[in-house]
């Protein structure tokens, strides 16, 4: 098993020193799902809900998520963001949220491209929620990242 890097020798919690650490270009993409039923697929279509578009809400709630990742996470390093794409397309059985986030420096962005995904699920169920209170959010996963010491990745 890897070390943990947000440990120290004793087992606290601590900030990872990223300081020496060189600034490169890095991005990760993430992904998650909110199930609902057809009629309440439906009504997130149209854009025409109580709370308005809920595409375009989710979309928006995830990017200002990404770039307040540091604040929600508690050892996660505040970044300068070059990018954050976050997509809410209707798929088989509800709708699927896919988050991609951007950065040069010396630390990844996996974190905030998942917290996108997450805040964009929960804005959803948010604007749905009068329509069908049965909604399931699920299937939260970092797809691929790129950059740093430990190169890149993709899910199988």
């Amino acid at each position: 098993m890897s070390k943990l890097t947000h440990l120290d020798a004793e087992g606290r919690a601590r900030m990872v020193d990223v300081s020496a650490k060189p600034a490169t270009a890095r991005e990760a993409t993430a992904a998650g799902f909110v199930r609902m039923s057809p009629a309440t697929l439906a009504l997130a279509q149209t854009g025409q809900g109580k709370k308005g578009d809920v595409r375009a809400v989710a979309e928006i709630a995830g990017v200002m998520a990404a770039k307040r990742t540091a604040d929600l996470i508690p050892l996660c390093h505040p970044l300068a963001l070059s990018k954050v794409e976050v997509t809410v397309e209707a798929a088989e059985g509800g709708l699927a949220v896919t988050a991609r986030v951007k950065t040069t420096g010396p630390t990844g962005v996996e974190m905030e491209a998942l917290t996108a995904v997450s805040v964009a699920c929960l804005t959803i169920y948010d604007m749905l929620k009068a329509a069908e209170k049965g909604m399931t959010i699920g299937d939260i996963r970092l797809l691929e990242k790129s950059g740093g010491a430990s190169g890149d990745w993709s899910a199988p």
